[in-house]
């Protein structure tokens, strides 16, 4: 047989290298390298959570990532022995719903029980008696007895409450005390926050942001990253207040579920006065002011007691900031607050009953002095609805991690001055629009350029389009439903410098 020597010599050259696909100008797996590289012992494999079954039993995602890196750290799947071994844990410290009496007759028969639960101290100051109150939720007990040194080294007990392992007793004339309790723990550095953005492209960085969520940033276009991301505004800039309209499925109330134990999520039941601002027969302040976000999710089917008295509060608060009841016990917060609704969509996957898309929410809720004072509306409806593949597949950051580094860029307050430096939307502008576009932009900013490095085109294209995407939405229903706002104009629109 003849050879060509051409032929013969090819056989030597390398193989032409294999392309990695990019998905929206990013490598994901040249990314989850990097995030590894930079990040370290913060990162975690997202698989390893839906595989460990630990949600099932209760837990939020924050504290289930903290269980598996305690209990079986590592990288890639979870494989069937780590399982094994973190459902025999969950088996011996997760309580079941209907497990509480069997835990109270460990404790009487004279055994020291340890249990993974969310601690709340009350101090009920009655009379001539005073007393500090834990409850522990996962039990059903509401009366339980606290260590004071254990008040002392984690004073958020007395507060929004902590998620730990605790050990309990019985001891007889107390009743059930916590004798130890182990709390969830994250280390921050805004600094080297700042650093490890330098080691990604914004398309990367933004990718990082989704996975740490719990996304696939492949299941998201672009413009719908922006969206998916707006979620975590009232997280990183203080009294930033919200609404996202979607159908079901979109996973609108996903990350306020798993992203910290200072988001209260709400979904079902009554909401109260005395829940929402203060409970003037105990003075206790309400959730307004102990949370970083309070969600109210599904609002058509939550019940309201005192609705007038509840938007009269709420306009007061979404306004200034102050929690009053009644003029007694004002006080300030910087609680972000969130409403969730489902809404109905037409053929062509559009609101039912545009332009006037909050038709479906209660009606003392569309209220324009109380829809003004929202800052942003989320359209969920540009939001793909969740899929097995919407779900992260690779390496992010550890949930109770990435929210502390968030609540801390609350405090930054070079970038809410950067915003107002560079964004006016004209003289003649609504003073509520400006002040709203601003707040989110600068939301936006601490986001995707937490080392204040931006150049005015991804500024405009990233921080404030999406703002006036966001406040438009609102501005809209303003617009149609009240001719008092028409006189200042259809659109929002920034004037350039």
């Amino acid at each position: 047989m003849n050879t060509n020597p051409d032929d013969l010599f090819s056989l030597f050259e390398p193989a032409a290298p294999t392309l990695t696909p990019l998905v929206n100008g990013v490598d994901l797996a040249a990314l989850e390298a990097k995030v590894e590289r930079v990040f370290g012992s913060v990162s975690i494999d997202k698989r390893r959570l839906p595989a460990s079954k630990l949600q099932s039993r209760g837990i939020p995602g924050y504290v289930a990532e903290w269980v598996l890196e305690s209990k079986v750290p590592g990288r890639g799947p979870l494989s069937a022995e780590d399982a094994a071994k973190v459902l025999d844990w969950a088996a011996r410290v997760v309580p079941k719903p209907d497990e509480g009496n069997l835990i109270r007759n460990r404790l009487l028969n004279g055994e020291a029980v340890r249990i993974l639960t969310p601690v709340q101290v009350d101090v009920v100051l009655s009379g001539k008696k005073a007393e500090r109150v834990a409850k522990l939720p996962m039990i059903g007990e509401e009366r339980a007895q606290i260590a004071e040194h254990l008040l002392e080294a984690h004073p958020a007990l007395l507060q929004q409450g902590m998620w730990g392992v605790a050990q309990l007793l019985y001891i007889r004339d107390q009743g059930i005390v916590i004798t130890e309790f182990q709390p969830m723990q994250a280390t921050v550095s805004l600094d080297r926050w700042r650093e490890a953005r330098h080691e990604f492209r914004l398309e990367e960085w933004r990718a990082l942001l989704l996975l740490t969520m719990g996304y696939n940033p492949a299941a998201y276009s672009p413009e719908a990253q922006l969206l998916v991301l707006a979620r975590l505004l009232p997280l990183v800039q203080k009294n930033v207040h919200l609404m996202e309209l979607a159908p079901k499925g979109t996973g609108k109330s996903y990350i306020y579920e798993n992203i910290s134990p200072l988001v209260r999520l709400i979904s079902g039941g009554n909401v109260s006065p005395s829940v929402l601002f203060v409970n003037n027969q105990t003075n206790q302040p309400g959730i307004l002011a102990r949370y970083a976000v309070v969600v109210l999710d599904e609002v058509q089917t939550l019940k309201f007691d005192n609705p007038a008295e509840i938007v009269g509060g709420l306009k007061g608060y979404l306004a200034n900031g102050k929690i009053s009841r009644g003029g007694k016990h004002e006080m300030a917060s910087d609680c972000g607050f969130v409403l969730l609704a489902n809404i109905t969509l037409d053929a062509n996957q559009r609101p039912a009953n545009e332009p006037i898309v909050v038709r479906e929410l209660p009606v003392f809720l569309q209220e324009t002095a109380f829809l003004d004072r929202i800052k942003g509306m989320i359209p969920g409806w540009e939001v793909p609805k969740l899929s097995p593949a919407s779900f992260a597949e690779q390496s992010g950051l550890k949930a109770d991690y990435f929210s502390d580094i968030l609540l801390h860029l609350r405090q930054e307050l070079t970038t809410d001055a950067y915003c107002a430096r560079h964004i006016n939307l004209g003289p003649d502008a609504y003073q509520r629009n400006q002040e709203s576009v601003r707040a989110l932009a600068s939301g936006y900013m601490k986001l995707l350029f937490p080392h204040g490095e931006v150049s005015p085109a991804d500024f405009q294209k990233y921080c404030v389009e999406p703002a006036i995407k966001l406040r438009q939405g609102v501005w809209d229903q303003l617009f149609n439903l009240d001719a008092e706002y028409r006189k200042y104009g259809r659109y929002i629109t920034v004037e350039r410098s």
